[in-house]
């Protein structure tokens, strides 16, 4: 019966779509997935507006909520509009202080502005901007779950990712990284849970260890 599962609600990286978790698995009794499709973007609009419109995604209450990547960003903002059982972002920030060196130079000098969106929109471009240089196998792997080509999203995320300003991080959030991740490199993040290994793809890669962690998590 519903009452008695368990809901988590996954949302994917930047631009990504549904099938980055699809090596994602967690035991049919007692838990119900649900993966959270990316909206589109009202023009200007905050990131605390299109938080609340996805939280507003999000059914059950005393769910489980996960975030990729730039979706880990999102659903810290979404937290603050829902109770949550647990808050898991995996490859991602929980603070304006865990990004990298060159996001913390493009918000600086207004750089990200200057990214063509509406040019950025072959599977190869964008992969490359969305997980950072890969080798080539890897970049191939990873096109074919980058759906969302939208030019007012993908302005709307990047300035987001860039300009995103949380000082604190969200009470009770548990962090999973890699520490073989380029995008987001494990010497500037602080109080996770190391995957070894993992790269900024791993929610791909190594799906059965990362569903492992997701449980440990939920269980605790």
């Amino acid at each position: 019966m519903t009452h008695n599962k368990t809901h988590v609600y996954f949302v994917p990286g930047m631009a990504a779509g549904p099938e980055i978790f699809r090596n994602i698995s967690l035991p049919e009794e007692p838990y119900a997935l649900h993966i959270l499709q990316w909206l589109i973007p009202e023009k200007k609009e905050t990131m605390l507006s299109y938080a609340k419109r996805m939280a507003a995604l999000v059914t059950e209450e005393d769910s489980v909520l996960i975030g990729v990547s730039f979706g880990g960003v999102v659903v810290q903002e979404m937290s603050t509009f829902l109770k949550l059982k647990k808050l898991i972002i995996i490859s991602s920030v929980k603070t304006r202080a865990e990004l990298p060196r060159r996001l913390k130079f493009a918000r600086r000098t207004f750089f990200y502005k200057l990214v063509p969106t509406s040019l950025v929109l072959s599977a190869e471009d964008l992969t490359k901007f969305a997980v950072g240089p890969r080798s080539e196998k890897r970049l191939r792997l990873y096109q074919e779950y980058l759906h969302v080509r939208d030019k007012q999203y993908l302005d709307w995320a990047i300035q987001n990712m860039v300009c995103w300003n949380r000082k604190m991080p969200v009470d009770g959030v548990v962090h999973i990284h890699g520490d073989k991740d380029i995008v987001f490199p494990i010497k500037h993040i602080k109080n996770s849970t190391i995957v070894a290994g993992g790269t900024h793809v791993m929610i791909i890669l190594k799906g059965k260890e990362i569903s492992e962690k997701i449980l440990e998590i939920i269980r605790e």
